[in-house]
């Protein structure tokens, strides 16, 4: 059994029911395949019995349940008709299933990886959609054509749209009457919490219901009969002996027909990817997003063909219709698949005539239901929601499918898809930004994950566009994949185009095959010639600017091992930064600068202190910082506990224990009286937090005055211009700062 983290005690009775729900649907639906595929009735329920015992067994998927696919029904039909044969034809499925093999032991399950999400979820939309349209007619007792049909153009040369226009004429009141109280039935049931919790499944409910209404309407008579034709019909032996009189063998004198391996070829690569299409979109299904190993999948698959060619079966594969019933059910583990191949086995073998009483029209009611909850309309908002480039290829694919067949649909969703990718890339093979680094503008030229030669001619525009005398960075840290002619025209650009226009080259990111190392060119750091010739406003806007890159997540791309070795011999640092040592405001990262850029000073509550004044007077007097910032922020916990202590007259260390802690929240209660924070307690929590928010706000703009009162060093270095001492407030929830107003003549004031 697969790992589940339930006891068996706990999975096995949801596994049992599941499974003999899905029993239930599949075997009207395996007949169903076998009739349309053209092929003998009971190769259908072969086939369902071996995806059920042995694939179930083999398989390493929790949920999906193996059987005839409706999807192969016109390669299997033409198949027959081209080998002459069902026989032969059997003979081409042992051979495609030792192919699968083959493929599961080579490990070719990885190509499902390269499915696109939105052809996966159009596929469960489409066949929601299918089983609706399909399931209609038999719904109310059209049931002229398979069960288990599910292309648009149908055997009997009808397609889905007439075959619904029919059935306005022919609607059947005893299996209509079935068919609706069934839907009501399954609908109440699932809505009702009670009966949705309960351990015995609404579809096996909806089945006891539908024979007992059929034998009630058989001894009512007349319209509401319910004939033979309206019910599921397996095939019905005197004897066990009997029942494999109607088995096939392969015809093993063909196996130098070279037609057959023709056959095998296609019936192996359509049922391959088949299982692997539906194993995806199962695990989507499936609650506890589970993940099934797609080559084991493909090898237990190959193994259920061989088996199943050599009985007389159909080609078997994932079937996602079974599987959703599976997962709709409650199965927890495959026990369920493996239960529903044994009751196709007893069922077929003892107790056919048991099973000719089901209606057909109540199976349909619980494939219907299926139908509308795969198709759902918040699936389709969802993928609205997700943009142009999920919702055409997902929409296109739904529509493909439900008017052709499940594997054209597929193949059409997946080249729109590729098609769409392509010509993402074709016009944004590259995105351009302009960067305001230290040194002055760098326009950095991200490029795809992907870059083909279809690429070439955008990225050459782009290159051309970097204006002469320029810098430019060249980041492929995305980058999978370069073609050589794109890799071609990057090297022409690095080693003569770029300098002869005095264009300064850097890169960054280029995997070591490319051989094109990390070389930053462009200064992205403080150094001596910048801290000199800046001003202390312009030093204040580079602060700000870093804020609104780091607030808008469009941080500059650093090379932060060479500014390591750029500052190892000496700082020169832009401006001195006192914050709080909160674990949400670090300067560096709020700032978006690098190494070296800046002095940070941190202490609870951003309070000044004798230790503090002297660090900054260093900064500034000594290692030539032309700014300082006091920074204080939303929601501080510094500020908070001086509010809540000053209301209740308590002091710092009788509230925590801790020795200094008084020294930080005196400062801080120096910005707010007690009468004030005692009416603070009074207020709603939101209104309380506003205030505290204030409080900070006026710490920040008395720790600004403080610093120039207290420092003639710092008093001087203002009235000269060479520092300008502000504040502001960091939004914890937004990551934006405020810098509060500064009156540079009123701070130069207070000089002592």
């Amino acid at each position: 059994m697969p790992h589940t983290n339930e006891p068996l005690s706990a999975t096995l009775p949801r596994d049992l029911t599941a499974g003999l729900v899905v029993f239930l649907v599949a075997l009207p639906l395996c007949l169903g395949v076998a009739l349309a595929s053209g092929a003998p009735l009971l190769a259908g329920v072969i086939a369902g019995i071996v995806g059920g015992l042995l694939v179930g067994v083999l398989s390493g998927s929790h949920t999906s349940v193996a059987g005839p696919a409706a999807g192969l029904t016109a390669v299997v039909l033409a198949q027959i008709a081209s080998l002459g044969s069902f026989n032969t034809f059997l003979l081409a499925v042992v051979v495609g299933g030792f192919i699968q093999i083959a493929l599961g032991l080579l490990r070719a399950g990885f190509v499902a990886a390269f499915v696109p999400n939105a052809v996966i979820k159009g596929l469960l939309a489409a066949i929601g959609v299918i089983l609706i349209l399909k399931q209609l007619p038999h719904v109310v007792g059209h049931d002229p054509d398979p069960e288990g049909d599910m292309s648009f153009e149908q055997p009997d040369h009808e397609n889905t749209f007439t075959e619904l226009a029919k059935t306005l004429g022919d609607i059947h009141p005893g299996a209509a009457a079935v068919g609706i109280l069934s839907v009501l039935l399954l609908v109440v049931w699932d809505r009702t919490k009670a009966l949705k919790k309960s351990p015995v499944p609404a579809p096996l409910i909806v089945v006891l219901l539908g024979v007992g209404l059929a034998e009630l309407f058989r001894g009512m008579g007349g319209v509401w009969l319910i004939e033979p034709s309206h019910l599921v019909q397996v095939p019905v032996a005197e004897t066990l002996a009997g029942v494999l009189n109607f088995v096939q063998l392969p015809d093993f004198n063909q196996w130098r027909n070279p037609a057959v391996y023709t056959a095998a070829f296609t019936l192996a690569a359509v049922a391959s990817l088949e299982t692997l299409l539906n194993l995806e979109a199962v695990d989507k299904l499936d609650p506890r997003r589970r993940n099934s190993p797609p080559s084991r999948e493909l090898f237990a698959q190959g193994v259920g063909n061989v088996a199943s060619g050599l009985i007389g079966g159909l080609p078997v594969t994932s079937v996602i219709v079974r599987s959703s019933v599976n997962i709709n059910a409650g199965a927890r583990t495959r026990l369920a698949a493996i239960f529903h191949g044994v009751l196709l086995l007893g069922s077929v073998a003892l107790l056919p005539a048991a099973l000719n009483r089901i209606p057909l029209a109540c199976l349909a009611a619980i494939l219907l239901v299926t139908g509308v909850k795969l198709a759902s309309p918040a699936l389709a908002r969802q993928m609205w929601a997700a943009g142009k480039y999920q919702f055409a290829p997902f929409i296109i694919t739904v529509l493909a499918i439900v008017f052709t067949d499940l594997l054209i649909g597929v193949v059409i969703g997946l080249v729109v898809s590729t098609s769409f990718i392509l010509w993402s890339n074709m016009r944004r093979p590259v995105r351009r930004f302009q960067e305001k680094h230290l040194g002055g503008e760098v326009v950095r030229i991200e490029l795809a994950n992907q870059v083909s030669f279809l690429n070439r001619a955008a990225l050459a525009r782009v290159l051309d566009e970097v204006p002469r005398g320029g810098r430019v960075l060249l980041d492929a840290t995305q980058t999978d994949y370069i073609d050589p002619d794109v890799l071609e025209l990057l090297r022409e650009f690095d080693d003569s185009t770029g300098p002869a226009r005095g264009v300064e080259v850097s890169l960054v990111g280029f995997r070591s095959k490319y051989q094109l190392d990390d070389r930053i060119q462009f200064v992205d750091h403080s150094t001596r010639d910048l801290q000199e010739k800046l001003a202390p406003e312009q030093v204040l806007q580079i602060l700000a600017d870093g804020n609104e890159r780091f607030r808008t997540g469009r941080r500059l791309t650093r090379d932060l091992g060479r500014q390591i070795g750029a500052t190892a011999a000496g700082q020169h640092p832009l401006a001195a930064v006192l914050s709080c040592i909160d674990s949400r405001t670090p300067a560096e990262l709020i700032f978006d600068l690098g190494v070296g850029d800046v002095f940070s000073v941190r202490l609870a509550g951003n309070v000044t202190s004798r230790k503090a004044i002297g660090s900054i007077e260093y900064a500034c007097a000594v290692a030539g910082a032309k700014l300082v910032v006091v920074i204080g922020h939303t929601r501080c916990g510094a500020v908070g506990a001086a509010v809540d202590l000053a209301a209740a007259g308590q002091t710092a260390r009788e509230a925590t224990g801790c020795e200094h802690i008084d020294d930080v929240v005196d400062d801080v209660q120096r910005s707010v009286d007690r009468a004030e924070c005692q009416a603070a307690t009074r207020l709603a929590p939101a209104e309380k937090q506003a205030f505290v928010d204030g409080v900070a706000r006026r710490n920040v703009a008395r720790a600004v005055a403080e610093l120039v009162e207290q420092s003639g060093t710092l008093a001087r270095l203002v009235r000269d211009g060479r520092i300008l001492v502000v504040g502001g407030m960091y939004d914890v929830a937004t990551g934006a700062i405020e810098f509060l107003p500064t009156d540079k003549a009123a701070v130069a004031s207070r000089a002592p």
